[in-house]
C-alpha cells in the first residue's frame, strides 16, 4: 500500500530557508502526480506546489510563487519542497499528497483530487 512520510519540518527564522522531503513507498512512484499542501492555523488546507509524474510540469500557490520550488525524484522516490525568504505566514503543517496520474503532464491543485496523504510535518517561522 502507498505510504508517504514527510520530514524536515521544525523551527525556522523569518527570512531563512526551508527544505522538506516526502518519501514514497508501496508502488511505482513514476506513475504518480504529487502535491505539497499546507494548513495554517485557523485556515483551510491550501496548495503549496504540485508536480507531474515526471516532475516536468509544476504549479504553485499564489502565496509561495517565486519563493518555493517542488522537485520530484523518481529514482530516489522522493518529492522535495524548498522555500526561501520565509515569513510568519508560512507557519503551517505541511502535507505531501499523491495520486496516480492519467497523463504525463497532469497536476492537481485541489486537495480532494489526491488519494494518498502523509501525516504532515510542522513548520514554525519565528521573527
Amino acid at each position: 500500500q502507498v505510504e508517504l512520510v514527510e520530514s524536515g519540518g521544525g523551527l525556522v527564522q523569518a527570512g531563512e530557508s526551508l527544505r522538506l522531503s516526502c518519501s514514497f513507498s508501496g508502488d511505482t512512484f513514476s506513475r504518480y502526480t504529487v502535491g505539497w499542501f499546507r494548513q495554517r492555523p485557523g485556515k483551510e488546507r491550501e496548495l503549496v506546489a504540485a508536480a507531474s509524474r515526471n516532475g516536468g510540469t509544476t504549479r504553485y500557490g499564489d502565496s509561495v510563487k517565486g519563493r518555493f520550488t517542488i522537485s520530484k525524484d523518481n529514482v530516489r522516490n522522493v518529492v522535495n519542497l524548498s522555500g526561501n525568504s520565509l515569513n510568519l505566514e508560512d507557519t503551517a503543517i505541511y502535507y505531501c499528497a499523491a495520486r496516480v496520474a492519467p497523463g504525463p503532464t497532469a497536476t492537481y491543485v485541489r486537495s480532494d483530487s489526491y488519494h494518498f496523504w502523509g501525516q504532515g510535518t510542522h513548520v514554525t517561522v519565528s521573527s
